[in-house]
Protein backbone atom coordinates (compact mmCIF):
# COMPACT_ATOMS: atom_id res chain seq x y z
CA UNK A 1 0.00 0.00 0.00
CA UNK A 2 1.22 3.83 -0.97
CA UNK A 3 2.29 5.23 2.06
CA UNK A 4 3.92 8.80 1.20
CA UNK A 5 3.29 12.25 -0.66
CA UNK A 6 6.17 13.61 -1.85
CA UNK A 7 6.93 17.30 -1.89
CA UNK A 8 9.00 19.05 -4.46
CA UNK A 9 10.30 22.49 -3.36
CA UNK A 10 12.00 24.15 -5.79
CA UNK A 11 13.21 27.58 -4.52
CA UNK A 12 15.47 30.00 -5.68
CA UNK A 13 18.63 29.19 -4.18
CA UNK A 14 17.95 25.53 -3.95
CA UNK A 15 15.65 22.68 -4.39
CA UNK A 16 14.01 20.03 -2.01
CA UNK A 17 12.42 17.17 -1.56
CA UNK A 18 10.49 16.12 1.23
CA UNK A 19 8.51 13.09 1.89
CA UNK A 20 4.86 13.18 4.07
CA UNK A 21 2.80 10.96 6.02
CA UNK A 22 -0.58 10.81 5.39
CA UNK A 23 -0.48 12.66 8.95
CA UNK A 24 1.21 15.39 7.16
CA UNK A 25 4.64 14.40 9.40
CA UNK A 26 7.74 14.97 7.34
CA UNK A 27 9.57 11.43 7.30
CA UNK A 28 12.62 12.35 5.10
CA UNK A 29 13.91 15.42 3.48
CA UNK A 30 16.83 16.08 0.91
CA UNK A 31 18.16 19.00 -0.49
CA UNK A 32 20.84 20.54 -2.58
CA UNK A 33 21.16 24.03 -3.46
CA UNK A 34 23.06 26.05 -6.44
CA UNK A 35 24.65 28.98 -7.52
CA UNK A 36 23.16 32.17 -8.73
CA UNK A 37 24.55 34.12 -11.81
CA UNK A 38 24.24 38.03 -10.97
CA UNK A 39 25.26 38.46 -14.98
CA UNK A 40 25.19 42.35 -14.50
CA UNK A 41 24.02 45.18 -12.33
CA UNK A 42 20.23 43.98 -11.50
CA UNK A 43 20.38 40.80 -14.10
CA UNK A 44 19.48 37.14 -12.18
CA UNK A 45 19.39 33.84 -13.88
CA UNK A 46 19.78 30.28 -13.29
CA UNK A 47 21.67 27.30 -14.95
CA UNK A 48 18.15 25.29 -16.20
CA UNK A 49 20.56 22.10 -16.05
CA UNK A 50 21.28 23.29 -11.82
CA UNK A 51 17.40 23.63 -11.02
CA UNK A 52 16.68 20.01 -12.55
CA UNK A 53 19.58 18.33 -11.50
CA UNK A 54 19.15 19.55 -7.91
CA UNK A 55 15.41 18.52 -8.14
CA UNK A 56 16.27 14.56 -9.59
CA UNK A 57 19.17 14.35 -7.31
CA UNK A 58 17.23 15.33 -4.10
CA UNK A 59 14.30 13.03 -4.81
CA UNK A 60 16.97 10.05 -5.48
CA UNK A 61 18.45 10.92 -1.94
CA UNK A 62 15.37 11.20 0.15
CA UNK A 63 14.12 7.73 -1.35
CA UNK A 64 17.60 6.21 -0.97
CA UNK A 65 17.84 7.67 2.58
CA UNK A 66 14.22 6.50 4.02
CA UNK A 67 14.42 3.27 1.89
CA UNK A 68 11.17 4.35 -0.37
CA UNK A 69 10.28 3.12 -3.86
CA UNK A 70 8.37 4.47 -6.07
CA UNK A 71 5.60 1.77 -5.70
CA UNK A 72 5.29 3.39 -1.71
CA UNK A 73 4.55 6.76 -3.09
CA UNK A 74 0.67 7.75 -3.40
CA UNK A 75 1.59 11.43 -5.42
CA UNK A 76 3.44 14.27 -5.96
CA UNK A 77 3.09 18.12 -5.16
CA UNK A 78 5.34 20.44 -6.75
CA UNK A 79 5.60 23.98 -5.24
CA UNK A 80 8.32 26.47 -7.32
CA UNK A 81 9.70 29.88 -7.34
CA UNK A 82 7.09 32.35 -9.41
CA UNK A 83 7.96 33.94 -12.21
CA UNK A 84 10.87 32.89 -12.91
CA UNK A 85 10.83 32.26 -16.58
CA UNK A 86 12.07 29.52 -18.78
CA UNK A 87 12.42 29.04 -23.07
CA UNK A 88 12.53 25.61 -24.50
CA UNK A 89 12.72 23.44 -27.39
CA UNK A 90 9.68 21.32 -27.83
CA UNK A 91 11.82 19.39 -30.33
CA UNK A 92 15.09 18.27 -27.98
CA UNK A 93 13.71 19.64 -24.50
CA UNK A 94 17.18 21.90 -24.12
CA UNK A 95 16.26 25.83 -22.88
CA UNK A 96 17.41 28.13 -25.15
CA UNK A 97 18.59 30.72 -23.08
CA UNK A 98 19.16 30.53 -19.01
CA UNK A 99 16.29 30.85 -16.41
CA UNK A 100 15.43 34.66 -15.53
CA UNK A 101 14.91 34.61 -12.11
CA UNK A 102 11.91 36.75 -10.91
CA UNK A 103 14.71 38.93 -8.90
CA UNK A 104 15.60 40.22 -12.36
CA UNK A 105 15.04 43.63 -12.97
CA UNK A 106 16.84 43.79 -17.21
CA UNK A 107 13.20 44.51 -18.65
CA UNK A 108 12.35 47.91 -16.59
CA UNK A 109 12.78 50.01 -19.69
CA UNK A 110 10.66 47.80 -21.77
CA UNK A 111 8.03 48.27 -18.39
CA UNK A 112 8.89 51.80 -18.64
CA UNK A 113 8.33 52.09 -22.09
CA UNK A 114 4.88 50.09 -21.79
CA UNK A 115 3.26 52.38 -18.94
CA UNK A 116 4.38 55.37 -21.31
CA UNK A 117 2.14 54.09 -23.45
CA UNK A 118 -0.92 53.46 -21.26
CA UNK A 119 -0.99 49.99 -21.00
CA UNK A 120 -1.29 49.76 -17.24
CA UNK A 121 -4.57 49.88 -16.71
CA UNK A 122 -4.98 46.99 -19.12
CA UNK A 123 -2.69 44.78 -17.84
CA UNK A 124 -3.88 45.78 -14.15
CA UNK A 125 -7.44 45.13 -14.84
CA UNK A 126 -6.76 42.25 -16.47
CA UNK A 127 -4.16 40.05 -14.32
CA UNK A 128 -4.23 42.12 -10.97
CA UNK A 129 -0.61 42.33 -11.50
CA UNK A 130 1.25 45.82 -12.18
CA UNK A 131 3.56 46.22 -15.21
CA UNK A 132 6.93 45.31 -13.58
CA UNK A 133 10.06 43.01 -14.65
CA UNK A 134 9.14 40.69 -11.54
CA UNK A 135 6.65 38.85 -13.94
CA UNK A 136 6.80 36.47 -16.42
CA UNK A 137 6.01 38.10 -19.76
CA UNK A 138 8.53 40.99 -20.34
CA UNK A 139 11.23 38.48 -19.47
CA UNK A 140 9.76 35.97 -22.30
CA UNK A 141 9.64 39.06 -24.48
CA UNK A 142 13.43 39.59 -23.78
CA UNK A 143 14.31 36.05 -24.44
CA UNK A 144 12.62 36.22 -27.86
CA UNK A 145 14.05 39.20 -28.80
CA UNK A 146 17.96 38.70 -27.85
CA UNK A 147 18.32 34.90 -28.27
CA UNK A 148 19.53 34.50 -32.26
CA UNK A 149 16.63 33.22 -34.07
CA UNK A 150 13.82 32.27 -30.94
CA UNK A 151 11.31 34.65 -32.61
CA UNK A 152 11.72 32.88 -35.97
CA UNK A 153 11.17 29.31 -33.37
CA UNK A 154 8.48 30.54 -31.76
CA UNK A 155 6.23 31.60 -34.36
CA UNK A 156 6.56 28.19 -35.88
CA UNK A 157 5.41 26.51 -32.30
CA UNK A 158 9.11 25.20 -31.72
CA UNK A 159 9.29 26.91 -28.63
CA UNK A 160 7.66 26.17 -25.15
CA UNK A 161 7.54 28.51 -22.33
CA UNK A 162 7.23 27.61 -18.40
CA UNK A 163 7.71 28.82 -14.68
CA UNK A 164 9.60 26.51 -13.41
CA UNK A 165 6.70 24.23 -12.12
CA UNK A 166 6.39 23.65 -15.76
CA UNK A 167 10.03 22.93 -16.64
CA UNK A 168 9.80 20.48 -14.07
CA UNK A 169 6.55 19.02 -15.47
CA UNK A 170 7.90 18.75 -18.89
CA UNK A 171 11.49 16.87 -17.37
CA UNK A 172 9.68 14.17 -14.65
CA UNK A 173 7.22 13.24 -17.71
CA UNK A 174 9.65 12.92 -20.48
CA UNK A 175 8.54 15.68 -22.57
CA UNK A 176 4.71 14.21 -22.44
CA UNK A 177 3.41 17.13 -20.46
CA UNK A 178 3.31 20.87 -20.68
CA UNK A 179 1.14 22.19 -18.05
CA UNK A 180 0.80 24.88 -15.09
CA UNK A 181 -1.45 25.68 -12.53
CA UNK A 182 -3.50 28.77 -12.22
CA UNK A 183 -1.68 30.14 -9.38
CA UNK A 184 1.75 30.23 -11.66
CA UNK A 185 -0.56 31.12 -14.74
CA UNK A 186 -1.65 34.32 -12.70
CA UNK A 187 1.66 35.42 -12.31
CA UNK A 188 2.72 35.99 -16.20
CA UNK A 189 1.27 39.05 -17.12
CA UNK A 190 -0.71 36.52 -19.56
CA UNK A 191 -3.32 34.98 -18.20
CA UNK A 192 -6.91 36.86 -17.13
CA UNK A 193 -7.61 36.28 -13.74
CA UNK A 194 -11.28 36.95 -13.96
CA UNK A 195 -11.99 34.71 -17.21
CA UNK A 196 -9.95 31.76 -16.20
CA UNK A 197 -7.71 32.13 -19.38
CA UNK A 198 -4.78 32.91 -21.53
CA UNK A 199 -5.32 36.43 -22.76
CA UNK A 200 -5.93 37.25 -26.72
CA UNK A 201 -4.98 40.96 -25.91
CA UNK A 202 -2.22 40.43 -23.54
CA UNK A 203 -0.44 37.94 -26.13
CA UNK A 204 -0.80 40.47 -28.65
CA UNK A 205 1.00 43.55 -26.53
CA UNK A 206 3.53 41.59 -25.38
CA UNK A 207 3.80 39.91 -29.27
CA UNK A 208 4.17 36.29 -27.69
CA UNK A 209 2.48 33.28 -29.67
CA UNK A 210 -0.21 31.15 -28.17
CA UNK A 211 1.49 27.95 -28.92
CA UNK A 212 4.31 28.31 -26.44
CA UNK A 213 2.08 28.22 -23.50
CA UNK A 214 1.16 25.09 -21.51
CA UNK A 215 -2.49 23.94 -20.36
CA UNK A 216 -3.73 25.61 -17.04
CA UNK A 217 -5.40 23.09 -14.77
CA UNK A 218 -6.48 23.28 -11.31
CA UNK A 219 -4.03 23.43 -8.42
CA UNK A 220 -5.09 19.76 -7.53
CA UNK A 221 -5.32 17.80 -10.85
CA UNK A 222 -3.94 15.28 -12.64
CA UNK A 223 -0.62 16.50 -14.23
CA UNK A 224 0.90 13.02 -15.64
CA UNK A 225 2.68 10.25 -13.91
CA UNK A 226 6.69 10.35 -13.99
CA UNK A 227 8.80 8.74 -16.33
CA UNK A 228 9.16 5.02 -15.24
CA UNK A 229 12.93 5.17 -15.94
CA UNK A 230 13.60 8.41 -13.73
CA UNK A 231 12.55 6.68 -9.84
CA UNK A 232 12.27 3.32 -10.71
CA UNK A 233 8.60 3.31 -11.35
CA UNK A 234 5.63 6.21 -12.98
CA UNK A 235 4.69 8.37 -9.78
CA UNK A 236 1.19 10.15 -10.34
CA UNK A 237 1.68 13.89 -9.61
CA UNK A 238 -1.36 15.49 -8.51
CA UNK A 239 -0.58 18.89 -7.12
CA UNK A 240 1.43 22.32 -8.27
CA UNK A 241 1.35 25.38 -7.06
CA UNK A 242 3.71 28.39 -6.88
CA UNK A 243 5.54 28.42 -3.54
CA UNK A 244 3.74 31.62 -1.85
CA UNK A 245 0.05 30.06 -2.63
CA UNK A 246 1.38 26.58 -1.54
CA UNK A 247 2.67 28.63 2.00
CA UNK A 248 -0.91 29.89 2.27
CA UNK A 249 -2.27 26.48 1.99
CA UNK A 250 0.27 24.74 4.12
CA UNK A 251 -1.12 27.66 6.59
CA UNK A 252 -4.26 26.27 6.45
CA UNK A 253 -5.38 29.97 5.53
CA UNK A 254 -8.86 28.68 3.75
CA UNK A 255 -11.12 31.15 4.99
CA UNK A 256 -11.56 34.87 3.58
CA UNK A 257 -9.67 37.37 6.02
CA UNK A 258 -6.95 34.94 6.96
CA UNK A 259 -3.43 36.28 6.28
CA UNK A 260 0.21 34.29 6.08
CA UNK A 261 3.58 36.03 5.56
CA UNK A 262 6.40 33.78 4.16
CA UNK A 263 10.19 34.53 4.52
CA UNK A 264 11.82 33.41 2.78
CA UNK A 265 14.79 34.42 0.19
CA UNK A 266 12.25 37.21 -0.28
CA UNK A 267 8.79 38.03 1.94
CA UNK A 268 5.34 37.16 0.53
CA UNK A 269 2.40 38.58 2.77
CA UNK A 270 -1.01 37.13 1.09
CA UNK A 271 -4.45 37.38 2.65
CA UNK A 272 -7.06 34.93 1.48
CA UNK A 273 -9.90 36.95 -0.13
CA UNK A 274 -12.14 34.22 -0.97
CA UNK A 275 -14.47 34.37 -4.85
CA UNK A 276 -13.80 37.87 -4.85
CA UNK A 277 -10.86 39.37 -7.02
CA UNK A 278 -10.28 42.74 -4.89
CA UNK A 279 -8.67 45.78 -6.57
CA UNK A 280 -5.76 47.14 -4.34
CA UNK A 281 -5.55 50.61 -4.55
CA UNK A 282 -1.97 50.80 -2.53
CA UNK A 283 0.01 49.02 -5.63
CA UNK A 284 -0.92 45.69 -3.80
CA UNK A 285 -1.17 42.71 -6.27
CA UNK A 286 -4.87 40.83 -6.90
CA UNK A 287 -4.10 36.85 -7.81
CA UNK A 288 -5.28 33.94 -7.51
CA UNK A 289 -4.81 32.12 -4.11
CA UNK A 290 -5.15 28.47 -5.52
CA UNK A 291 -7.99 26.75 -7.82
CA UNK A 292 -9.99 23.74 -6.88
CA UNK A 293 -12.69 22.44 -8.81
CA UNK A 294 -12.67 24.83 -11.36
CA UNK A 295 -13.14 27.37 -9.06
CA UNK A 296 -10.69 29.94 -8.06
CA UNK A 297 -10.40 31.67 -4.92
CA UNK A 298 -8.82 34.75 -4.83
CA UNK A 299 -6.05 37.01 -2.73
CA UNK A 300 -4.03 40.45 -2.12
CA UNK A 301 -0.62 40.07 -2.25
CA UNK A 302 2.72 42.10 -1.57
CA UNK A 303 5.76 41.30 -2.49
CA UNK A 304 9.25 42.04 -0.71
CA UNK A 305 12.01 40.89 -2.72
CA UNK A 306 14.72 40.71 0.04
CA UNK A 307 14.28 38.61 3.22
CA UNK A 308 16.11 35.95 3.69
CA UNK A 309 18.31 36.71 0.79
CA UNK A 310 19.28 40.23 3.17
CA UNK A 311 21.11 37.83 5.85
CA UNK A 312 22.35 35.65 2.94
CA UNK A 313 24.35 38.75 1.91
CA UNK A 314 25.29 39.69 5.36
CA UNK A 315 26.66 36.16 5.71
CA UNK A 316 28.04 35.91 2.39
CA UNK A 317 28.68 39.27 1.15
CA UNK A 318 29.44 41.03 4.20
CA UNK A 319 31.28 37.87 6.01
CA UNK A 320 29.17 38.88 9.76
CA UNK A 321 27.93 36.00 10.45
CA UNK A 322 29.18 32.03 9.65
CA UNK A 323 25.19 31.38 9.31
CA UNK A 324 21.88 33.20 9.47
CA UNK A 325 21.43 31.10 12.60
CA UNK A 326 24.25 33.06 14.54
CA UNK A 327 21.70 35.87 13.92
CA UNK A 328 19.20 35.96 17.23
CA UNK A 329 22.21 35.11 19.31
CA UNK A 330 24.09 38.08 18.21
CA UNK A 331 21.27 40.73 18.35
CA UNK A 332 19.15 39.60 21.85
CA UNK A 333 20.95 42.58 23.43
CA UNK A 334 20.96 45.49 20.65
CA UNK A 335 17.90 47.83 21.40
CA UNK A 336 15.13 48.47 19.16
CA UNK A 337 15.58 52.12 18.89
CA UNK A 338 19.52 51.96 17.88
CA UNK A 339 19.48 54.51 14.78
CA UNK A 340 20.53 52.11 12.00
CA UNK A 341 18.26 51.16 8.99
CA UNK A 342 18.98 48.73 6.27
CA UNK A 343 17.30 49.31 3.43
CA UNK A 344 17.56 46.08 1.31
CA UNK A 345 16.74 47.41 -1.84
CA UNK A 346 19.43 45.27 -3.84
CA UNK A 347 17.44 44.32 -6.64
CA UNK A 348 14.77 47.17 -6.48
CA UNK A 349 12.09 47.76 -4.40
CA UNK A 350 9.01 45.77 -3.97
CA UNK A 351 5.35 46.51 -2.97
CA UNK A 352 4.01 49.26 -2.37
CA UNK A 353 6.58 51.07 -3.55
CA UNK A 354 7.64 48.75 -6.80
CA UNK A 355 11.02 51.00 -8.00
CA UNK A 356 13.21 49.11 -9.46
CA UNK A 357 16.08 51.26 -9.73
CA UNK A 358 16.13 52.05 -6.02
CA UNK A 359 19.30 50.48 -4.64
CA UNK A 360 20.33 49.55 -0.92
CA UNK A 361 21.64 51.60 1.80
CA UNK A 362 22.86 51.31 5.29
CA UNK A 363 21.76 54.71 6.90
CA UNK A 364 22.29 56.25 10.44
CA UNK A 365 25.82 54.87 11.47
CA UNK A 366 28.08 56.15 13.55
CA UNK A 367 30.94 55.03 15.99
CA UNK A 368 29.26 53.33 18.07
CA UNK A 369 27.81 51.02 15.41
CA UNK A 370 29.14 47.73 15.02
CA UNK A 371 28.06 43.96 13.23
CA UNK A 372 25.48 43.89 16.25
CA UNK A 373 24.02 46.66 15.07
CA UNK A 374 24.00 46.43 11.35
CA UNK A 375 22.86 42.14 11.65
CA UNK A 376 19.66 44.00 13.96
CA UNK A 377 18.78 46.56 11.42
CA UNK A 378 18.80 43.61 8.58
CA UNK A 379 16.20 41.62 10.38
CA UNK A 380 14.17 44.83 11.48
CA UNK A 381 13.94 45.28 7.58
CA UNK A 382 12.10 42.63 6.93
CA UNK A 383 9.31 44.18 9.87
CA UNK A 384 10.04 47.30 8.33
CA UNK A 385 9.06 45.78 4.59
CA UNK A 386 6.26 43.67 6.06
CA UNK A 387 5.08 47.29 7.96
CA UNK A 388 4.42 48.86 4.73
CA UNK A 389 2.37 46.09 3.14
CA UNK A 390 0.45 46.10 6.44
CA UNK A 391 -0.38 49.74 5.99
CA UNK A 392 -1.10 49.07 2.03
CA UNK A 393 -3.78 46.50 3.27
CA UNK A 394 -4.95 48.60 5.59
CA UNK A 395 -5.72 51.33 2.83
CA UNK A 396 -7.67 48.46 0.60
CA UNK A 397 -9.78 48.08 3.94
CA UNK A 398 -7.97 45.01 4.82
CA UNK A 399 -6.27 44.57 8.31
CA UNK A 400 -5.32 40.92 9.91
CA UNK A 401 -5.76 40.89 13.63
CA UNK A 402 -3.72 37.81 13.31
CA UNK A 403 -0.39 36.76 10.71
CA UNK A 404 0.69 33.72 10.22
CA UNK A 405 4.19 33.37 9.35
CA UNK A 406 6.29 30.87 8.04
CA UNK A 407 9.78 30.20 6.19
CA UNK A 408 13.26 30.19 7.43
CA UNK A 409 13.50 33.45 9.25
CA UNK A 410 10.16 32.45 10.95
CA UNK A 411 12.61 30.20 13.18
CA UNK A 412 14.05 33.70 14.79
CA UNK A 413 12.43 34.75 17.52
CA UNK A 414 13.85 38.33 18.02
CA UNK A 415 13.05 38.70 14.58
CA UNK A 416 9.11 37.60 15.05
CA UNK A 417 9.23 39.50 18.43
CA UNK A 418 9.97 42.27 16.75
CA UNK A 419 7.54 41.72 13.83
CA UNK A 420 4.81 41.75 16.33
CA UNK A 421 6.05 44.86 17.80
CA UNK A 422 5.87 47.10 14.31
CA UNK A 423 2.61 45.56 13.06
CA UNK A 424 0.96 45.39 16.29
CA UNK A 425 -0.65 42.50 15.82
CA UNK A 426 -0.60 38.93 16.98
CA UNK A 427 2.11 36.66 14.74
CA UNK A 428 1.57 33.01 15.22
CA UNK A 429 4.12 30.32 14.12
CA UNK A 430 3.26 26.61 13.16
CA UNK A 431 4.99 23.65 14.21
CA UNK A 432 5.97 22.98 10.61
CA UNK A 433 7.66 26.20 8.92
CA UNK A 434 8.75 24.86 5.95
CA UNK A 435 4.84 25.25 4.81
CA UNK A 436 5.03 25.65 1.38
CA UNK A 437 6.07 21.57 0.76
CA UNK A 438 3.35 20.94 2.89
CA UNK A 439 0.75 23.20 0.81
CA UNK A 440 1.62 21.19 -1.91
CA UNK A 441 1.73 17.57 -0.25
CA UNK A 442 -2.15 18.88 0.65
CA UNK A 443 -2.97 19.73 -3.30
CA UNK A 444 -1.47 16.33 -3.48
CA UNK A 445 -3.40 14.25 -1.27
CA UNK A 446 -6.51 16.62 -1.93
CA UNK A 447 -6.37 15.11 -5.79
CA UNK A 448 -5.61 11.43 -5.13
CA UNK A 449 -8.37 11.32 -2.15
CA UNK A 450 -5.80 11.00 1.06
CA UNK A 451 -7.59 13.79 2.19
CA UNK A 452 -11.14 15.08 1.40
CA UNK A 453 -11.32 18.63 2.13
CA UNK A 454 -9.83 21.81 3.19
CA UNK A 455 -12.04 21.73 5.93
CA UNK A 456 -10.53 18.46 6.89
CA UNK A 457 -6.96 20.35 6.54
CA UNK A 458 -7.80 23.05 8.51
CA UNK A 459 -7.96 21.15 11.94
CA UNK A 460 -4.78 19.70 11.08
CA UNK A 461 -2.93 23.28 11.66
CA UNK A 462 -0.97 23.14 15.04
CA UNK A 463 0.63 26.59 16.80
CA UNK A 464 4.16 26.51 17.73
CA UNK A 465 4.26 29.96 19.48
CA UNK A 466 2.06 32.88 19.52
CA UNK A 467 4.41 36.39 19.73
CA UNK A 468 2.26 39.28 21.09
CA UNK A 469 3.27 43.02 20.47
CA UNK A 470 4.37 44.96 23.73
CA UNK A 471 5.80 48.21 22.12
CA UNK A 472 3.86 51.37 22.75
CA UNK A 473 1.98 52.93 19.74
CA UNK A 474 4.27 55.87 20.09
CA UNK A 475 7.60 53.42 19.84
CA UNK A 476 5.75 52.07 17.21
CA UNK A 477 5.31 55.44 15.15
CA UNK A 478 8.32 57.22 15.79
CA UNK A 479 10.58 53.87 14.55
CA UNK A 480 8.27 53.03 11.71
CA UNK A 481 8.46 57.10 10.62
CA UNK A 482 12.15 56.88 10.82
CA UNK A 483 12.06 53.93 8.18
CA UNK A 484 10.15 55.53 5.94
CA UNK A 485 12.45 58.74 5.99
CA UNK A 486 15.22 56.42 4.94
CA UNK A 487 12.73 55.01 2.20
CA UNK A 488 12.46 58.36 0.82
CA UNK A 489 16.44 58.80 0.69
CA UNK A 490 17.09 55.93 -1.06
CA UNK A 491 14.41 56.76 -3.54
CA UNK A 492 15.49 59.74 -4.00
CA UNK A 493 19.01 58.87 -4.56
CA UNK A 494 18.25 56.69 -7.47
CA UNK A 495 15.79 58.98 -9.21
CA UNK A 496 17.06 61.95 -9.26
CA UNK A 497 14.55 63.56 -11.37
CA UNK A 498 11.92 63.04 -8.68
CA UNK A 499 13.18 65.74 -6.50
CA UNK A 500 10.14 68.52 -6.56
Amino acid sequence: MCKYILSIDQGTTSSRAILYTKDAEVFGTAQQTFPQHFVQNGWVEHDPVDIWQTVFASVKNVLAQQRVTAADIIAIGIANQRETTLVWSKKTGQPIYNAIVWQDRRTSQYCDSLRDAGHSKIVNDKTGLLLDPYFSATKIRWILDNVTGAKEQAQAGELAFGTVDTYLLWQLTDGKVHKTDATNASRTLLFNIHQQCWDEDLLALFDIPASMLPEVMDSAADFGVTSSELFGGEIPINGIAGDQQAALIGQACFEEGMAKSTYGTGCFLMLNTGDKALKSNNRLLTTIAYRLNGKPTYAIEGSIFMAGATMQWIVEGLKLLESAGESEALVKGVPLDHGVFLVPSFTGLGAPYWDANARGAILGLTRDSGISTIVAAALQSVGYQTKDLQKAMEGDGLRPSILRVDGGMANNNWAMEFLANILGASVERPTLTETTSLGVAYLAGLQSGVYESTAQLATMWRCDRRFEPTMSSFERNDLYAKWLHCIAQVTLANNPQNDG
